[in-house]
């Protein structure tokens, strides 16, 4: 296993690890997602000098020039998706590190895992690994925990 826990977690643990698992899936998805339109954002402000602005005066989504958002009016989407992003980084390491601290992992796993969070696609491909990891290390365990019962 590429990773192994500092200490065996208890079996009594592991609906909690399922349940810190769920979470971190959920925000492992929900920061790649907008991290990739905050890329999406970078370009259209830097290559294209627009904002996404919806509901203004230009219609109910419109490119609009920095300087203009204001005299447009509407809902400035491209600072949204920048602020969404940030919370939900925060909450992608909220849950990295509860993952970690129920698995026992050591804390450098905590940085392997929180830098998904900073790459673009990243967090999906980390995402998949890391629940492939703990769900086979619960299933070896649930084995190991049935023979010996047996």
């Amino acid at each position: 296993m590429p990773w192994s826990p500092l200490r065996v977690p208890p079996t009594r643990d592991f609906p909690t690890i399922r349940r810190s698992l769920l979470f971190y899936k959920v925000f492992a998805y929900a920061t790649g997602t907008f991290l990739l339109l905050v890329c999406l954002e970078v370009i259209l402000r830097y290559a294209f000098g627009s904002e996404v602005v919806v509901g203004g005066a230009l219609g109910p989504v419109a490119l609009v020039a920095p300087e203009q958002v204001r005299a447009v009016g509407g809902f400035n989407l491209s600072i949204a998706v920048l602020i969404a992003h940030g919370y939900l980084f925060i909450a992608y390491l909220v849950s990295d590190f509860v993952l970690i601290t129920v698995m026992r992992y050591p804390i450098t796993r905590f940085i392997a895992i929180a830098a998904g969070g900073v790459v673009p696609t990243l967090s999906f491909i980390v995402e998949a690994r890391v629940k492939r990891e703990v769900r086979d290390y619960l299933a070896h365990r649930e084995a190991q925990a049935a023979v010996a019962t047996a």
